[in-house]
């Protein structure tokens, strides 16, 4: 269990006790939503689209690890519901351009924020000075190593 050893531990136990505990918290902040209707890959397309990582179908399957045709049906719905627009790929025409309407940035800055106030709840309800302290430091540890 993560932060309960007393002895020292090597690289590779600790990098799997990190990505143990990150999977973890992240898995648990995206079910932190505002309450709408959203799945969980809708949820995370949209966050993706609003952070710019992606503009395409094929370019949001890839980075979401998943095939095409469920990342079509995924686009799909979110259009259907409004939250997203496809147009055509002025560069290349094959492709379509999948862009956040009004709605869909609403959406995914209420979720966002949404999740926000879980975790500042939690963090503030759960630890204690010195742990969140401890959790200050290991995010900028944590964005250094996910600079490298």
């Amino acid at each position: 269990m993560v932060g309960t050893r007393q002895r020292p531990t090597s690289a590779a136990q600790d990098a799997l006790d990190l990505r143990v505990a990150l999977g973890r918290l992240l898995r648990r902040l995206r079910e932190v939503s505002t309450g709408e209707e959203l799945s969980t890959s809708q949820a995370s397309v949209l966050a993706r689209l609003g952070k710019g990582e992606a503009a395409t179908a094929s370019g949001l399957a890839e980075i979401e690890g998943v095939r095409p045709q469920s990342m079509a049906a995924t686009i799909a719905a979110l259009e259907q519901a409004g939250l997203v627009t496809r147009t055509p790929d002025p560069s290349d025409g094959r492709r379509q351009l999948v862009t956040l309407t009004r709605a869909g940035r609403d959406a995914e800055r209420g979720n966002r924020d949404a999740r926000h106030a879980w975790l500042e709840r939690v963090m503030a309800e759960q630890l204690s000075d010195s742990e969140r302290r401890t959790l200050a430091t290991a995010a900028v540890i944590i964005d250094k190593l996910a600079r490298w």
